[in-house]
C-alpha cells in the first residue's frame, strides 16, 4: 500500500482507502462489532486512509472509526471527513420517520462558515480525536456559491492555521467540482462514480483542470454502486436499478476481462489509479472479507493486452491512461 501526497500538502494517503459509508448502514444495517472488525481488517491489510462523514449512519460511522483506531499511532493514518450537514434532533412531526435509523438525529444542510466549523468540532467529538487530516465540503451541488462563501472560507482558515492538512470537496457531479476547483484553492476533490471502467465522464473537464491546478482527485464509487461488482439484471447503478444498456455494457466489460483471466473488479479497482491526477481510490466495505478481497484485487497483475482489447472494442475511452503492469 504505497502512499502518495494530496496536492502539494504533507498529507499522504495509501492508494487504496476504506470508505465507511456502508458501515453507517447503507444499504443494510451493520453491527458495531462488524464495523470494528472491518476497520481492523483494513489496518491489517496496510490501508492507512479512511474516509467518513457525519451523514454515514448519522454519526455512527465516525464514532466507530474513532473507536477502532484508538489504539494505533495517530501519525500513521489519515482521516477525511466532511462538512455541509449538521446532525440535529428532528422536529416532533418527523421523529417517527427516523425511529428506524438507530439514532434520534437527522442531517440538515448547512454550508455556512459557522456551520462548517461546528461540523468539524462535532466530528472530532464523535471520533474522540484532536485533529482531522482532510476536510471535504459534502455534496454542495445546489449550494455552490454558498459553500464557497461560507464553508470554504472556514476550511481555508483552518488549513492556514495548521488545524487541517488538506481541504476539498466531494460529490458525484464533475461540472460542479470543476466549478469549485476554478474558484477555490482546493487540495483535493472526491468524485464518486464518474471516472470508472464503465464511464469516463471526468476526462472531459475535471481531471484535466485538476492536473493543471495540482489538485489531487480521490475516486469513489469504482464499482458504480454495484453494477461493476456483479453485472446482472437487478444490479444497481447510482444507487438505483441499472438501465438495461448499462448492464449490457458491464457484461461486455466482464466478458473481455474474463478472456484475459482478470476479475472485472480488479480492472475496475485499478483503472482509475493510472490517471496522474488520481491519488487514491476509496472503496466501501461492510465486513472484513470485503476488505481482504479488495486488497487482493489491488495486487492482481493485469496484462496490457486487456486494456488494448477494451479500447479496441470501444469499451474504454482511448484518452484514458491505463495502468502499467508491474
Amino acid at each position: 500500500m504505497t502512499a502518495v501526497a494530496i496536492g502539494t500538502t504533507r498529507v499522504r494517503v495509501t492508494r487504496l482507502g476504506l470508505g465507511t459509508g456502508p458501515l453507517g448502514g447503507w444499504p443494510a444495517p451493520v453491527s458495531e462489532d462488524d464495523a470494528l472488525r472491518t476497520i481492523d481488517a483494513a489496518w491489517q491489510e496496510g490501508i492507512r486512509y479512511f474516509d467518513t462523514a457525519p451523514l454515514y449512519g448519522y454519526g455512527r460511522s465516525e464514532a466507530w472509526l474513532g473507536r477502532a483506531l484508538r489504539t494505533v499511532p495517530r501519525a500513521e493514518y489519515v482521516i477525511s471527513t466532511k462538512v455541509g450537514r449538521l446532525l440535529r434532533e428532528p422536529a416532533v412531526e418527523l421523529r417517527a420517520f427516523f425511529q428506524g435509523t438507530g439514532t434520534s438525529l437527522r442531517p440538515i444542510w448547512d454550508f455556512s462558515y459557522a456551520g462548517a466549523r461546528r461540523s468539524l468540532e462535532e466530528s472530532l467529538e464523535r471520533m474522540q480525536l484532536e485533529r482531522i487530516d482532510v476536510a471535504l465540503i459534502h455534496d454542495p451541488d445546489d449550494h455552490l456559491d454558498e459553500a464557497l462563501d461560507g464553508a470554504y472560507v472556514a476550511l481555508a482558515e483552518l488549513r492556514t492555521a495548521g488545524a487541517l492538512g488538506a481541504i476539498g470537496a466531494g460529490m458525484n457531479r464533475t461540472r460542479a467540482l470543476t466549478y469549485l476547483i476554478e474558484r477555490a484553492e482546493l487540495d483535493c476533490v472526491l468524485i464518486a462514480g464518474r471516472y470508472t471502467l464503465l464511464e469516463q465522464g471526468a476526462l472531459a473537464e475535471l481531471l484535466p483542470i485538476a492536473a493543471r491546478r495540482g489538485t489531487s482527485v480521490i475516486v469513489g464509487g469504482v464499482y458504480n454502486s454495484g453494477i461493476l461488482a456483479d453485472p446482472r439484471p437487478g444490479a444497481t447503478y447510482n444507487y438505483a436499478p441499472a438501465p438495461a444498456p448499462l448492464i449490457e455494457r458491464a457484461l461486455r466489460l466482464k466478458a473481455t476481462c474474463e478472456r484475459h483471466a482478470v476479475p472485472l473488479r480488479a480492472a475496475a479497482l485499478q483503472f482509475p489509479l493510472a490517471h496522474p491526477a488520481v491519488a487514491a481510490v476509496v472503496v466501501g466495505a461492510r465486513d472484513p472479507e470485503e476488505v481482504r478481497e479488495n486488497a487482493a484485487l489491488m495486487r492482481v497483475r493485469i496484462p496490457p493486452a486487456l486494456w488494448q482489447a477494451l479500447r479496441g472494442e470501444g469499451l474504454l475511452d482511448a484518452a484514458s491512461p491505463v495502468p502499467v503492469a508491474g
